[in-house]
């Protein structure tokens, strides 16, 4: 009689709740053979999967730390505070983090410039209307006088 009320009024109650409760069916598969594989397929392909995601998350970190050393690199050269995030970024990236090379040819190219413009002959050049060639020429000449006058001197 238990039997007869419960198949006539469970199928209603599952309706009413909406089919909160998950029941398997005595003779539902396995997610292997539910995709079409063996057991053994199947655990390979879950460790392929996991070994998939760990070589992103690796991809992923060397890029965080790849950026966090521009960051820092840009916090040097203007001289803004360290942050700490950057820091450990990079050290749990290891020590494989390097710049990348477009960025390192800008930096290089950016030192040559400000070394030239930090010299007197790099101020002179911003300066309008000054004919470097005839510059040097003329600190040439004038040197040159001077080794002269210094060995025609007798004092020396």
């Amino acid at each position: 009689m238990a039997f007869m009320v419960k198949q006539m009024v469970g199928g209603h109650v599952k309706n009413l709740t909406g089919g909160l409760t998950e029941e398997k069916p005595e003779g539902e598969k396995s997610e292997a053979a539910a995709a079409g594989m063996t057991q053994e397929e199947f655990e390979q392909y879950q460790q392929q999967l996991e070994e998939e995601k760990q070589e992103r998350d690796a991809s992923f970190a060397q890029k965080k730390a790849e950026r966090a050393t521009v960051r820092s690199h840009f916090r040097d050269k203007y001289r803004l505070p360290k942050n700490e995030l950057d820091d450990t970024q990079i050290q749990q990236a290891g020590d494989d983090v390097e710049l990348p090379t477009e960025l390192a040819k800008m930096i290089a190219d950016d030192n040559k410039e400000e070394a030239s413009k930090t010299s007197v002959l790099g101020h002179l050049t911003n300066i309008q209307n000054v004919d470097m060639d005839q510059l040097k020429d003329k600190a040439q000449a004038t040197l040159e006088d001077l080794k002269q006058s210094a060995e025609k001197c007798n004092l020396m």
